[in-house]
């Protein structure tokens, strides 16, 4: 079982990363920060980076404005 943002359970499965993980649960903002058990994880190893199965994702949208 995966946690995401300490409210979430997604079911855990071999080779889940990321990217997949994001896609979902229907994130796809355009400014994304994810960490995974306290590591921030750098966008450009989203599909490469697999998840554990008890894994603490999360996930922070970024937003801007004035």
């Amino acid at each position: 079982m995966i946690t995401v943002n300490n409210r979430d359970k997604i079911e855990w499965r071999e080779g889940l990363t990321v990217q997949a993980l994001l896609d979902k649960m229907n994130y796809d903002y355009a400014l994304i920060t994810v960490t995974v058990n306290d590591e921030l994880i750098p966008e450009e190893e989203y599909e490469s980076c697999v998840l554990k199965d008890n894994a603490d994702v999360c996930v922070f949208h970024l937003a801007h404005g004035g």
